[in-house]
């Protein structure tokens, strides 16, 4: 059986912030098996820290293209990052094992129309069969003890979000967007350098970081309180605040390899496209990362 993480919607935000906390720790990927991919050399047999960013741009476009939840991706890279900390894995099966965390990830996430396994294999433009998918998606799930719907950086940076945006005037909550935080952890879900820190922290960098360049003073002492309840040590967070800055320069950068969606459309054979939902070719483009304050 699945093990899944309730948090109610309707309860007080200081009771919902304590059940992700108490089950943080239990769903981070073991820090061991992130040092060995870390160190691991570029030679194509070991997998390494490269190869884990590119299958995850690889996973953010399939959940582009599919018009999937940012619950879906985040959860997927969750898996992910979990697996490859406990399984020493070959780079040819790294599309595999990939492709099964974002199959059960869109399952947990209970999305409305879950492509069939053999599509997902077409449309990814992946060399295995259903077969090895199968059998792949069984050891995810005994390898990580069926413990699917771990708290992530994006259940954290809502419940953040959602406390301090009562605080703030009609012109400072539509600059605080929601949307925008969202494709800020996107940004930082495709690098390796976020994989050893605890999602609270991260969601609470990104916040952060967010209300520096708006320049939101007023929302200094909640960013404190909130900082206390979470646990988080400041310097802990300063560190973080500047990686994430750091890292949102450089995807939007030129230099950086965005994910794309294009090579994903002429896969589609038409009974393919006949089965597949309308709103598989409505692709939501990230807004562009970061932006100047005005």
């Amino acid at each position: 059986m699945i093990d899944t993480i309730p948090v109610p919607e309707d309860v007080p935000f200081a009771v919902q912030l304590k059940a992700l906390l108490d089950q943080e720790t239990r769903y981070q990927p073991k820090l061991d098996g992130l040092r060995i991919i870390e160190s691991a050399q570029e030679n194509g047999l070991r997998m390494t820290a490269r190869l884990r960013d590119f299958e995850v741009k690889d996973l953010l476009s399939l959940t582009r293209f599919f018009g999937f939840c940012a619950d879906t991706f985040s959860l997927a890279v969750s898996l992910l990052d979990r697996f490859l900390s406990v399984m020493k894995i070959q780079p040819k099966h790294l599309s595999c094992v990939g492709l099964c965390c974002f199959y059960i990830a869109a399952k947990s996430s209970e999305e409305e129309s879950v492509p069939a396994a053999t599509d997902l294999i077409r449309i990814s433009q992946s060399r295995f069969t259903a077969s090895d998918m199968t059998r792949m998606e069984k050891i995810v799930l005994e390898k990580l003890r069926w413990k699917v719907r771990a708290p992530t950086a994006l259940h954290f940076l809502r419940l953040y979000h959602a406390s301090v945006l009562p605080q703030l005037n009609p012109d400072s909550k539509r600059s605080l967007n929601i949307e925008r935080l969202e494709a800020q952890l996107k940004a930082c879900h495709s690098s390796f350098a976020f994989t050893k820190i605890k999602p609270s922290l991260l969601a609470l960098g990104i916040l952060a970081l967010e209300l520096q360049q708006q320049g939101l003073c007023e929302l200094s002492e909640s960013l404190e309180t909130l900082q206390l309840q979470s646990q988080i040590k400041s310097g802990d967070l300063v560190c973080v605040r500047e990686l994430v800055g750091k890292c949102l320069m450089e995807y939007s950068s030129t230099k950086c390899s965005r994910p794309s969606s294009r090579k994903l459309r002429w896969m589609i054979s038409g009974r393919t496209a006949r089965q597949l939902k309308r709103s598989c070719y409505k692709i939501a483009h990230l807004p562009t990362i970061p932006e100047v304050a005005s």
